[in-house]
């Protein structure tokens, strides 16, 4: 979506992501508060919290800005 990320913001997931090793997927519109940018790992760059999966990494380009 073009908005620069930042260690501390608010996104929004915009796809639904199917979790490995788990049943059910994260749904589009899912907040996650207070992420982590970190040197991307398969093409993963950022580490944060989403409730109800714990800890994972997501990529940037499924995630859009809060405002």
């Amino acid at each position: 979506y073009g908005n620069i990320l930042k260690d501390g913001d608010s996104v929004t997931i915009i796809k639904d992501l199917k979790v490995k090793g788990s049943s059910s997927s994260i749904k589009a519109g899912t907040k996650v508060k207070d992420i982590r940018l970190i040197a991307p790992v398969n093409g993963h760059d950022i580490d944060a919290k989403v409730v109800g999966f714990g800890a994972m990494m997501l990529k940037s380009e499924i995630v859009k800005k809060c405002t």
